[in-house]
């Protein structure tokens, strides 16, 4: 299934769509250490054990999910994580102490990622090559549209009673597992590993392949700068006598421009990888310059435009690069150990910013960030194009190479 030119298949659109509804549900887990301390009197130090417990979890989810699809099929994996997410939902919605909060909490971490590795690879399966990056790219967009949508639904059920912010997600996953199981392709059988290809990428592991080692090691270093901006924004504005809360603001414009931007991803289709690779991380370090030196508002507003024009230059290339490496039978595989870069980078983020914060400022951060943007940049075609174009290249791989462009 590939789609005629030009026109991403509709099984891309209906895995937004899900992508969407379940996005609209995905706003309990930032209550939960407020459900923890309101609702059973624990301290803060007892609700951050308990999220952080989560958040580890999360990072053999996503390992699972790649696994679970490639050995069972892509939909019936994502089928299952969101079922799972579902009912670990229920559980925390129904849970009489903190102790069952905290079994559930980590068996929703356990699920949270399973559904990632095989929406990715089923992209990789139905898009051709050359339009993986705007088609992930999409998928990340549907994210930030159903974070706003989530945002406002949080703000009305919440006031009512916590414990229904748990209840609404736990259907918004039930609700995009029924579109996934009845509007998407079934799974294909898993095809065999191509007999010329060496061990480490016929059946072994992903780990041992060099080629997608050095591309997670530079996308942790991209989410890990990601999640800074996400993490340390709010703290950033109240040092400088703005309104904390304006991060949602930030935010809500950096979702629109996500999604006003995806047409011109064509314009930038013909680009290789690396150049476009390159070009992202500039504006980034544009975008987080003009944080460093911004003022009021207006000034906050402008660089998070143009830092958010540069995120959707990079996201879809970064996993069409390691779905151009990845063997057919490995897809999910592949993709799920490069997205255990969010999972480190989630651990990471709120040490690193709050350290720069404290001793260098904002200006510190946001210039500190900056300036290691230009560096990634330039590691593009100066490192990471060089160390993958010497990687052994076999027949499975030499097409997919030449279409995206390396």
């Amino acid at each position: 299934m590939t789609g005629r030119a030009g026109r991403l298949p509709r099984a891309v659109w209906w895995l937004v769509l899900a992508r969407t509804i379940n996005r609209l549900g995905a706003f309990s887990l930032g209550f939960l250490t407020v459900l923890i301390t309101t609702e059973f009197g624990a301290n803060t130090v007892t609700a951050g054990l308990i999220v952080a417990a989560f958040g580890v979890a999360t990072i053999p989810s996503r390992l699972l999910g790649g696994v679970l699809a490639d050995r069972f099929g892509r939909r019936r994996t994502i089928v299952t994580g969101l079922a799972g997410c579902a009912l670990a939902q229920a559980g925390i919605a129904i849970s009489g102490s903190v102790a069952m909060i905290a079994v559930f909490a980590v068996l929703l971490g356990l699920v949270f990622e399973i559904y990632e590795p095989p929406s990715q690879a089923m992209i990789a399966d139905a898009v051709p090559p050359a339009q993986q990056a705007q088609a992930f790219s999409l998928l990340n967009a549907a994210m930030a549209v159903g974070g706003m949508g989530a945002g406002l639904i949080a703000a009305g059920v919440g006031r009512w009673d916590l414990r229904w912010l748990f209840v609404v997600d736990a259907a918004t996953c039930v609700a995009c597992a029924v579109v996934v199981r009845f509007v998407l392709p079934a799974d294909r059988p898993a095809p065999e590993p191509t007999g010329d290809a060496p061990a480490s990428r016929a059946g072994g592991s992903p780990w041992r392949d060099r080629s997608l080692l050095v591309l997670l090691v530079f996308g942790t270093l991209f989410a890990l700068m990601y999640m800074q901006v996400v993490m340390a924004l709010p703290l950033a504005l109240e040092q400088r006598g703005l309104l904390a809360a304006d991060a949602g603001l930030l935010s809500t414009a950096s979702a629109i421009v996500m999604v006003l931007c995806q047409p011109l991803l064509r314009w930038t289709a013909p680009l290789s990888h690396h150049a476009a690779m390159c070009a992202g991380y500039l504006l980034l370090a544009a975008g987080l310059a003009g944080l460093a030196i911004a003022g009021g508002l207006p000034g906050h507003l402008a660089a998070v435009v143009v830092w958010s024009a540069g995120d959707v230059l990079m996201f879809g290339r970064s996993y069409a690069m390691v779905s151009s490496i990845a063997p057919e039978h490995a897809r999910a595989r592949y993709l799920s150990v490069f997205g255990t870069s969010w999972g480190v980078a989630t651990i990471l983020a709120p040490l690193c910013s709050t350290q720069l914060l404290e001793h260098a400022g904002p200006a510190g951060l946001w210039g500190g960030l900056s300036a290691t943007c230009v560096l990634l940049a330039l590691a593009q075609p100066m490192v990471v194009g060089p160390l993958l174009r010497r990687r052994p290249i076999h027949r499975a791989d030499r097409h997919q190479e030449q279409a995206a462009g390396q």
